[in-house]
């Protein structure tokens, strides 16, 4: 079987798969009908499938190269052999799309805008590829269909046990980039997504008359110089080689320009590209520095922060695989590129507990108008990049099971 021909045959398929997904998305734990569609389609290709974390859905196929005999998806039946498991998120944002496409959101405020219809078309494709590829590999590959990404559904859904049953020894992700132009791979060793954190300060004084500041306890200014103090942990407090990203985007005070409020309300993220140590800590030297510019203004204040995502780590050995692999399906080297972003991803629930590859697909074509940025109201994909991520998928399968002896790639 020739793969990058059995792609290309299923590529109508895949782009009506994508588009349907982008003319119905739905948020995080309410993809009922991407479920739905995910599920009938595994279970159509002859796989076992099951539900977690309310509209996850999650399938196993087993190889049998040399194999003596088993049952499909059972977790003990079948050929020996390590388990990959294969990831696609599913859940959309709550944007108002702007593009005018054929395939435009139908559902008003809802939006694929970060390119996860096109991760779960991919994936759909690669299962039926590798489905019929079994017999060239001994081992398991788990399909796992996430939702909640946005929000950190992954940790859920390792709670409830997609990484058992049988136990994942690998995982990969692949992306859909807009950063990078169509044509390119990105697969990168160590940090290559960002830990992310939002926060919640309240910073509370005495109000009073503008006219009399003096008697009152100024909340505004202390806000003020909470957010320059705080610019100082980039910078003075975070070593220069430990990316690190603060940002305030929420302001809210006051009723009238002419009185001074009791309370002012911040609120922003911290982002950073390595993981935390007692001497190199974002959060507690955040922290301690708005807590200490607080009291020097005479306020108190209240701090919540709200861990969403830690940073992606890739695996050498899992990097290796895909640069490989990417090679050959680029027919280019030097179209494999490193790189890493400060966005956040919850695929690092995974990586921080298998050793994990998070790879990118370049997207970015002006002429396919695919060149916005992620989460924006004109964000779409070129969709001739779609067949990369789907082969990007199968090699990577195929090579790991090779380097593990139990399996090889030949067209």
């Amino acid at each position: 079987m020739n793969i990058r021909r059995e792609i290309l045959e299923l590529n109508d398929e895949l782009i009506r798969i994508r588009r349907d997904l982008h003319m119905h998305p739905e948020l995080g734990f309410e993809e009922f009908r991407t479920a739905d569609i995910i599920d009938t389609r595994l279970t159509e290709l002859g796989l076992q499938t099951r539900r977690l974390a309310k509209t996850g859905v999650v399938a196993v196929l087993e190889g049998s190269a040399g194999a003596t005999g088993g049952t499909e998806g059972s977790p003990t039946g079948g050929p020996a052999g390590p388990t990959l498991m294969l990831r696609a998120d599913i859940d959309a944002l709550p944007v108002q799309e702007e593009n005018d496409v054929p395939y435009k959101s139908l559902n008003d405020g809802i939006m694929h805008a970060c390119g996860h219809d096109a991760h779960t078309a991919m994936l759909l494709i690669a299962a039926e590829v590798l489905v019929g590829m079994r017999d060239r590999f001994s081992g398991t590959i788990k399909f796992l269909f996430q939702p909640n990404e946005e929000v950190a559904g992954a940790e859920i859904m390792v709670q409830e046990g997609c990484l058992e049953n049988p136990a994942v020894d690998a995982a990969m992700g692949v992306h859909i980039w807009s950063p990078l132009p169509s044509g390119t791979i990105g697969a990168t060793a160590g940090g290559v997504m960002a830990s992310m954190g939002v926060f919640t300060i309240v910073i509370r004084g005495r109000g009073g008359h503008t006219g009399y500041p003096e008697l009152a306890v100024d909340p505004i200014i202390a806000a003020a110089d909470v957010i320059q103090t705080t610019q100082r942990l980039q910078t003075r407090d975070i070593s220069l080689l430990n990316p690190t990203a603060l940002v305030f985007s929420k302001i809210h005070s006051g009723t009238k320009n002419n009185i001074i409020p009791d309370e002012v309300v911040l609120e922003g993220s911290l982002r950073y590209l390595f993981e935390p140590t007692e001497a190199q800590n974002p959060f507690g030297r955040f922290e301690e520095i708005v807590r200490a510019v607080c009291a020097v203004h005479k306020c108190e204040c209240e701090i919540e922060i709200l861990d969403e995502n830690q940073v992606v780590v890739n695996a050498p050995e899992m990097v290796q695989l895909v640069r490989e692999c990417a090679a050959e399906i680029l027919d280019d080297a030097t179209h494999v590129v490193d790189h890493r972003s400060m966005a956040g991803e919850d695929f690092a629930a995974y990586a921080k507990r298998v050793p994990s590859i998070f790879a990118f697909v370049g997207t970015a074509n002006r002429a396919a108008e695919s060149d916005f940025p992620h989460h924006s109201s004109r964000f779409n994909v070129d969709e001739e990049t779609l067949p990369i991520g789907v082969e990007l998928f199968v090699r990577t399968a195929l090579r790991y099971f090779e380097k593990q002896g139990k399996g090889g790639i030949s067209d």
